[in-house]
């Protein structure tokens, strides 16, 4: 209990992104399971599974956002919802605009 207290009264002295920073942290430690699903009109043509987190490209010079997304996870390539012998963990892009996409926790 003491230490849930320390942890309690050490993030509200925080700035906002340290806070986020420490809970990415906490995040990346414990895994996560998402899943991304990409879509072409109706028909779901790509996976992604156990994806820790997607992120936000920011450029080099400029330090502006992009307009897509980027992450590591396993490619789905039969659509089974599950990670198999030859499905590899790989990068992917997501572009932010115009585009179906749904990033959800894997609900197994």
């Amino acid at each position: 209990m003491a230490a849930g207290l320390l942890a309690v009264l050490l993030a509200t002295g925080c700035t906002q992104e340290r806070q986020n920073e420490i809970r990415r942290s906490i995040q990346n430690w414990t895994g996560t399971d998402g899943v991304l699903e990409i879509y072409s009109g109706d028909k779901l043509v790509r996976r992604f599974l156990k994806i820790d987190k997607m992120s936000t490209a920011y450029g080099t010079d400029d330090a502006q956002a992009r307009s897509y997304r980027y992450g590591y996870g396993v490619l789905d390539e039969n659509l089974d919802m599950q990670a198999g012998p030859g499905e590899k963990r790989v990068y992917f892009e997501v572009p932010g605009a115009g585009s179906t996409w749904v990033f959800f926790d894997n609900p197994r």
